[in-house]
């Protein structure tokens, strides 16, 4: 694989995601029937949802992806001090929307300096899961800092086992598909998962899509298993309602880094915040930079 097709497609997975978020968001914790008597299909950026958000507006989902990733390029490197500076300074800028896990855990850090919570069984959210796409991006050749950094940032919030596996098991997914493998090797991937942990098991989909970290888990494999492009995977996952800022946004990460970048269609891209485009783009170059060079 050329640079230029490595960057290409990890500029599908970042963009990708933050189209999903913004598409998501307009539906999230409607029910699939909800949607489809208010919208038919959900298929456009037109905002609003229970945010209330402009037509092309991310959430926390890009939001703390973007504070993970200005730290690495900013240090050109790890410092989760420096990751965890950056969440303080989102959660002090009044986001439009902050998980209560996330909340908890960036108050424990800003209040008394802890990097990291103990294990609790209610941390097995997904909202470490749904920001890891930089550290992704920053180790695409290094497997051992991959799990480290990934890791460390999870527990800044969420230190669960469920989540920790699924952190690790998309990114590596991403990994592969950035590299041109192909969706067998990702199965593999995700049956590796289910392995470990059988709750994880998407066939047949259960169809629940929540921010337990099983569920959103079980949905964007499904739907990304089981659709063609990257359009039609995107509207299938967000049309499934609940969580589906963060399940639209992961699975958009998947399908931007299966199909690449001009995959993603036009009136999403010029919908999306251009100023949230413009620092994806730069990130990206950055992260590809980083890891190129490590």
């Amino acid at each position: 694989m050329s640079t230029e097709q490595i960057l290409n497609r990890a500029l599908g997975a970042y963009l990708g995601f933050a189209c999903g978020d913004a598409l998501g968001a307009t539906v999230e914790f409607m029910s699939p029937k909800q949607i489809q008597k208010r919208y038919g299909v959900h298929q456009d950026m037109i905002g609003g949802g229970w945010l209330a958000l402009e037509a092309g507006q991310i959430t926390d989902d890009t939001q703390m992806s973007l504070a993970i990733g200005q730290a690495i390029v900013d240090y050109q490197g790890w410092n989760i001090q420096a990751v965890a500076d950056n969440f303080v300074a989102w959660l002090e800028s009044d986001p439009p929307d902050i998980g209560n896990t996330c909340r908890r855990g960036i108050l424990r850090y800003r209040d008394n300096g802890e990097l990291f919570g103990l294990p609790r069984d209610d941390d097995a959210g997904n909202g470490a899961c749904m920001r890891n796409l930089p550290v992704v991006l920053s180790t695409l050749k290094r497997p051992d800092y991959f799990n480290e950094w990934s890791l460390q940032q999870s527990h800044i919030t969420h230190n669960h086992p469920l989540s920790d596996a699924a952190t690790l098991t998309l990114g590596r997914i991403v990994n592969l598909l950035i590299h041109g493998q192909t969706i067998d090797a990702c199965k593999q991937e995700a049956e590796q998962l289910i392995g470990e942990y059988g709750e994880f098991a998407y066939s047949p989909y259960p169809g629940k899509a929540s921010a337990y970290i099983v569920d959103t888990v079980q949905t964007v494999l499904h739907y990304f298993f089981n659709t063609d492009s990257f359009e039609s995977c995107l509207i299938a996952t967000v049309n499934q309602g609940a969580d589906a800022d963060t399940t639209g946004a992961l699975a958009g990460m998947l399908a931007g880094a299966k199909y690449g970048v001009e995959q993603i269609p036009e009136r999403w891209l010029t919908r999306l915040d251009q100023q949230v485009v413009e620092q994806i783009r730069q990130q990206t170059q950055g992260l590809i930079r980083f890891a190129q060079s490590s």
